[in-house]
């Protein structure tokens, strides 16, 4: 990583725009899915893409889902489904936290906090559970709205949602949900912010000790950075789930479109 970061700055004459591209080591190729957010169906898209994309590579091979798999898309339990059910056949699978499953997390500890879940996306989640929300419910509700769910999720989900990892390393890269915080070191960050950070993160020019790879902060498309790439590009409402693909120094995008 020192070398990597050395390379990064290049000593004083060299600016982060001239800056050379982080890389994998040898012989891995990486695969990096945005925010799903309940669209099964582009979920599906991309991975038979991924599968295809990786046919004729023959080293190690790896898919890294950012987080954020349920809400606002009307399919949250059967994306995890897929996800646990269906893993790709000779990758290395990594699930990260993303901020709306550690709601959903805080939701069956303590409702009455984390209420406002309800309208960013968490009936959706609840309705694909088979628990009914509607925007009527008050805060008396919200117990027994707790109660259904927890009595509907399958215990296989909930494991899924306790044992997602809240970033994962690979060469230069530092892959996490929302981002870090600029000149904290990765040991030192707040949970809060990996899962939440935005724009203290997104607007900041600091060479970081990893080239962080993100979603939550949607764009219309990829963002590159010298210092961070962004790949949430608004699957629930655009209809676009954006793949980042890393090999050595390469950095190439896959992206499946449908209904918007």
């Amino acid at each position: 990583m020192k070398e990597f970061v050395k390379r990064l700055l290049g000593g004083s004459e060299t600016s982060p725009q001239e800056a050379v591209k982080p890389c994998l080591p040898a012989g891995e190729r990486l695969y990096c899915v945005g925010d799903i957010h309940g669209r099964l169906d582009l979920l599906i898209n991309l991975q038979e893409q991924i599968v295809a994309d990786a046919a004729s590579f023959s080293g190690d091979k790896s898919v890294v889902y950012l987080g954020d798999y349920i809400d606002r898309g009307d399919e949250s339990r059967q994306v995890v489904d897929r996800l646990l059910e269906s893993p790709l056949e000779g990758f290395e699978s990594v699930h990260l936290l993303g901020n709306h499953e550690q709601t959903l997390l805080d939701f069956l500890k303590h409702p009455e906090s984390v209420a406002a879940w309800l309208t960013y996306g968490g009936r959706a989640t609840l309705h694909s559970y088979g628990v009914t929300a509607t925007s009527q419910h008050v805060m008396q509700d919200l117990a027994d709205l707790r109660d259904e769910l927890e009595s509907s999720l399958p215990p296989e989900h909930l494991e899924f949602y306790r044992r997602l990892e809240l970033y994962h390393l690979a060469g230069d890269y530092c892959f996490v949900h929302a981002g870090i915080r600029p000149g904290v070191t990765l040991p030192e960050q707040r949970e809060q912010d990996l899962l939440w950070i935005r724009d203290d993160f997104t607007a900041s020019e600091n060479v970081h000790d990893y080239v962080v790879v993100h979603g939550h902060s949607i764009t219309p498309q990829a963002e590159f950075r010298h210092n961070r790439i962004g790949i949430d590009t608004g699957a629930f409402h655009s209809g676009v789930l954006t793949c980042l693909v890393l090999e050595a120094e390469d950095q190439r995008l896959l992206a499946t479109e449908g209904r918007g």
